[in-house]
């Protein structure tokens, strides 16, 4: 083999993560990308378009415009494309509870401008079991939500051939504390239940076909020489799946395809600057060696960890590829890893303990049965690598070690982060009410009666679903119909049955018999409620938090994801606890944290009140003001001074409580 390639090869796509406020704003955000070289689009879509409601809902409070752009319905994904040609654009689009409908409003949008659907490219992200599992955007049940992926990639693969359907997402997985054998192993497992579920509803000869247009979404972190072999082994698993179980033989139908966005997990509050250096060092793992370079590839911003990035700091991740793709020699060379021992050892370990887990997800009956199962493990993995961090055995530069800093010239008077206007929430409620009042209700009305007809036949839903699109339908009525069908669902918390810990044992002893003093004095146990108000999913830090007080000590109430500020209040006083930790990492802690502690107040629960987030500082002391206690933020990584100093908060109460009396 030449150690060169005859010409150079073309790079990867290269995205950006974006979408905030309203559709007109992100519509500006994505034509000034593309215009600085951004070679496809990737739509961030903010958490009540996610999970099914619109802006004048209950629990879309706070969270309107945050984390991405609002899409209620086909007005404003016209305004979110307007100018963006859509027969030669490849739009990747993160949503998956409402997926179809996603799909349906691009359909709708691109056929009304003259796009004929079959031209369409792009990837709906569409895996729920990962939902379930990390990041909680979900909005029905497991078995109509596979009911719901399958409809949409039959349809897709003869009505939308060029478009991806689903990308199975292992990014959240690793987000969540998976190593990179239980990364690999949930990832395949999960293409296995779509697959199999996709199989009842298409031809058999249409399957090769289908496991051509699954992608993957994974993520890669910091060890980046492991995160490579990752990648290798998942595309020698991929090929195997697809020969073995479902019977494909063409080789580019095997080819495992997959884009990327690195670590987040890994960005620091502290010393953010350093995290430049850490994307930097990802990226290499998904660009390096040419036989499992990445499709494409997202990067974030060196300032996610504080809060929104602004446009300049997405050029920056922007440029850090465009740096990698035509500066460097990396597109001239073949496989670099090819005939390593080292990279082969690697990938041989990684496949073995990844065929030895995925068994294990078999037995439990595949993928969506074994979510309690998986979600568990991703606990575990996730409070080990926090004590390894909180050991020091882990070393984090700027978090846990070289911890000496000068401040960064890079946060300005703003705090480094760009703020999304509150006003825009309002405007976005108002507006959806003047949407439903102007369009057609008739025509509404008679769509939503043929998707509820629909649901619960065993028809393929998109076609009806693309006509609720196409008669303004707004996303939450799309959702609320399908909730009539199909039911709620509350996804597992893995709190329960997470593992005992294996911390420094001297540490916990400590914080025990701590705890037993203040039980004493109280008259029984401590007791904490760990909630987490609002539409943010990403539950890491509150079951972290739940599991270290269960083991020091503390009866625990968790409830999971998604509760509205009343829903706490309510617990909180029927439940009689001492304490009551709130978690919000989606920015809307300005809004539901206050109205949270006016609801316990109301009820007469007057209980501490501590939050953990990604919180600006700018934010603290304003919350402190409303009546919060405590404030932690990814700083703060140490778990056993956060409960030392929960345990103090109870002890105090307890004897200020004592002294009135």
């Amino acid at each position: 083999m030449d150690h060169r390639l005859p010409e150079r090869d073309r790079p990867w796509m290269m995205r950006t993560y974006a979408g905030h406020s309203t559709a007109k704003a992100s519509n500006e955000l994505y034509r000034a990308n593309l215009a600085k070289g951004q070679t496809g689009l990737s739509i961030a879509f903010d958490l009540p378009t996610q999970t099914g409601y619109d802006p004048d809902h209950e629990l879309a409070k706070g969270e309107v415009g945050k984390v991405g752009v609002p899409v209620a319905h086909k007005g404003d994904m016209h305004q979110l494309l307007d100018g963006i040609p859509l027969d030669a654009m490849n739009t990747s689009m993160t949503i998956n509870a409402t997926a179809a409908w996603l799909l349906a409003l691009y359909i709708g949008t691109a056929e009304e401008n003259g796009v004929d659907a079959k031209a369409l490219q792009g990837t709906t992200q569409n895996d729920i079991i990962k939902e379930f599992l990390a990041r909680g955007t979900y909005a029905f049940p497991p078995g109509p939500s596979m009911r719901l992926i399958a409809d949409m990639v039959a349809y897709t693969v003869t009505e939308v051939p060029k478009w991806n359907p689903i990308n199975i997402c292992s990014y959240h997985l690793q987000e969540a504390g998976a190593t990179p054998v239980q990364e690999i192993a949930y990832a395949m497992s999960n293409a296995i239940a779509v697959l199999d579920a996709v199989r009842e509803r298409v031809p058999e000869d249409q399957m090769g076909k289908v496991f051509q247009r699954i992608s993957f979404f994974v993520n890669a972190g910091v060890r980046f020489i492991e995160e490579h072999a990752k990648l290798r082994a998942m595309s020698v698993l991929w090929e195997e799946l697809g020969r073995e179980r479902y019977g494909v033989t063409d080789e580019k139908q095997l080819r495992f395809r997959y884009g990327v966005q690195v670590n987040s997990l890994g960005l620091t509050e502290s010393q953010p600057e350093n995290n430049v250096q850490r994307i930097v060092l990802e990226a290499l793992a998904v660009t390096m060696g040419r036989n499992a370079r990445a499709r494409a590839v997202q990067l974030p911003a060196w300032n996610e960890a504080l809060g929104l990035p602004r446009p300049w700091d997405q050029q920056w991740s922007l440029r850090i590829q465009q740096v990698m793709a035509f500066e460097t020699d990396m597109l001239e060379y073949p496989d670099i890893f090819e005939g390593s021992v080292v990279m082969e050892g690697l990938v041989g370990e990684l496949l073995e303990g990844a065929r030895a887990e995925m068994a294990v997800v078999d037995e439990h009956g595949g993928a969506v049965k074994a979510v309690d199962y998986m979600k568990s493990s991703l606990v575990d993995s996730h409070r080990e690598r926090i004590r390894r961090i909180e050991s020091g055995e882990q070393i984090v530069v700027g978090l846990n070690k070289y911890t000496e800093s000068n401040p960064s010239p890079l946060i300005d008077e703003e705090g480094g982060i760009m703020t999304v206007d509150p006003e825009v929430e309002a405007m976005q409620r108002q507006a959806v009410k003047e949407w439903r009042e102007a369009r057609d209700n008739d025509a509404a009305e008679s769509a939503l009666a043929e998707l509820r007809r629909v649901a619960a036949s065993d028809e393929n839903i998109m076609p009806a679903t693309i006509a609720a699109a196409k008669a303004g339908v707004t996303t939450g009525e799309w959702a609320a119909a399908l909730r009539e069908s199909f039911g709620e669902f509350r996804a597992p918390t893995g709190v329960g049955e997470a593992a005992a810990g294996s911390h420094d044992e001297a540490d916990l002893a400590e914080l025990r018999e701590e705890v037993e003093r203040v039980a004493d004095a109280i008259g029984r146990r401590p007791k904490i409620l760990v909630g987490k108000p609002g539409l943010d999913g990403h539950s890491n830090g509150a079951e972290q938090i739940a599991v270290r007080a269960r083991d020091i000590g503390f009866d625990v109430v968790y409830e999971g994801i998604r509760l509205t500020p009343s829903q706490i209040a309510a617990s909180a006083e029927q439940e009689g606890v001492h304490v009551i930790g709130l978690s919000i990492l989606s920015g809307s802690h300005r809004e539901l944290i206050p109205d949270v502690v006016n609801a316990l107040r109301e009820r007469g629960v007057d209980a501490p009140v501590v939050v953990g987030g990604i919180i600006p500082t700018a934010d603290v002391q304003p919350l402190k003001d409303a009546g919060v206690a405590a404030v932690y933020t990814p700083k703060d990584f140490d778990l056993g001074q956060i409960m030392r100093d929960i345990v103090a908060l109870v002890a105090e109460k307890h004897a200020a409580a004592a002294t009135e009396a």
